[in-house]
Parts: C-alpha cells; structure tokens; sequence
C-alpha cells in the first residue's frame, strides 16, 4: 500500500492534545442560538477569547428522500438568507421528544409529502464547528409512500426527481448551493452503492 506524502498525513498526537482550559463563559442572549465568549487558555500557555453560537434547540435533520434506487427527491424553497429560490433537500428541526429518524419522516411528509417505511440516520454533520454547535443528522429515507402533512411553509414546496447518476450536473446549478445537501447528497450516494 503507499503512503501518503508526510504533509498529508494527520498527526495523532496533535489530534490527542488536551482540550484548551476554560477560564470563563460570558453568555449573551441571540435569538435561537445563546452566544458565548470564551476566555481560553491553550497547553501552549497562550490565552485568547472565542466566541460561539449554541444551539438551543434539539438539532435538525437533512434527509435523502430516494423514490427509487436511482432518483432522489428534492425540494425547490425560497432561501431568505440569498432571496432567490433554492433547490436542496428536506430538512427541518428537531422536535422536543422527537428522534431523527421521527422528524426525518415528519419533514418529509411537510414538505415533499411522502412518508418513508425505512429510514436511516448516517450520521451527524456540523455547518461551522469552529463558531457553531449545531448538528444536523443525514437520514437516507426509503420506502416513500404519499402523506401530506402541514407544515410550516409560507408556500407549497415544489418536488423535483433528480437521478444520483446526474450529480456532477446538480453540484454546478447555482440555485443548488446548499453545503449541507451537497455533503448529503455525495455520502448518501456512496452508503447506497455499498448497502445494495
């Protein structure tokens, strides 16, 4: 087997130092997320002030709706944040009691309006750890059956099948721009080839 070239190796003792001391937490109210400064102080002796975002809330789920094997269904909303509409998959929060797999199925239903017999949580992923704590978890939904559920869309969503195979065609579309479900979309395509 070859080895990667020694700058592309990760450093297993960089990755096993000790966590940065925490000398203070300041917290200030900011609306779903309470943001915190932090006052550090790293094993190196240097102290610096971090500020982050903690979620209030229980998460949220994006989820890979596959209508078949080969066809993915996505959703076109209005992005306030680019005030254009976006394609992207469906995702929401997760409800208090609720499990990903729960809001996976119920955003489902909201937005696409279809229920899923099988669902499966991959895995969690974060949007920027370095100033954020919130988590979303990839759920891959199969087994769709139509069920329309309210939900909290100023609008109905529109439904659009894309087929996984045409991938490198959606990853260059401007109105798909989503990190989340671009990440989603490349993991869940590579756990399906190999739970087939």
């Amino acid at each position: 087997m070859r080895r990667l070239p020694r700058r592309f190796r990760v450093n297993d003792d960089r990755a096993r130092r000790p966590l940065p001391i925490i000398h203070r937490i300041t917290d200030e109210e900011n609306g779903p997320f309470q943001r915190q400064h932090l006052d550090l102080e790293f094993s190196n002796g240097e102290r610096r002030r971090f500020e982050r975002l903690v979620s209030r809330g229980h998460g949220a789920v994006v989820v890979v709706p596959m209508l078949d094997d080969e066809t993915v269904l996505l959703v076109r909303e209005y992005a306030a944040g680019m005030h254009r509409y976006e394609l992207g998959l469906v995702k929401g929060r997760i409800d208090a009691g609720e499990t990903p797999e729960q809001a996976a199925d119920r955003e489902l239903k909201e937005e696409a309006g279809y229920g899923a017999r099988r669902v499966d949580v991959l895995r969690a992923m974060t949007l920027a750890p370095t100033y954020m704590s919130h988590q979303s978890w990839l759920v891959v939904a199969r087994d769709l059956y139509p069920e329309k559920l309210a939900g909290d869309e100023p609008e109905e969503l529109e439904v659009v099948p894309w087929k996984l195979a045409d991938l490198d065609q959606l990853m260059l579309r401007e109105d798909f721009s989503e990190g989340r479900s671009l990440a989603a979309l490349f993991i869940a395509r590579q756990w399906l080839q190999g739970a087939r």
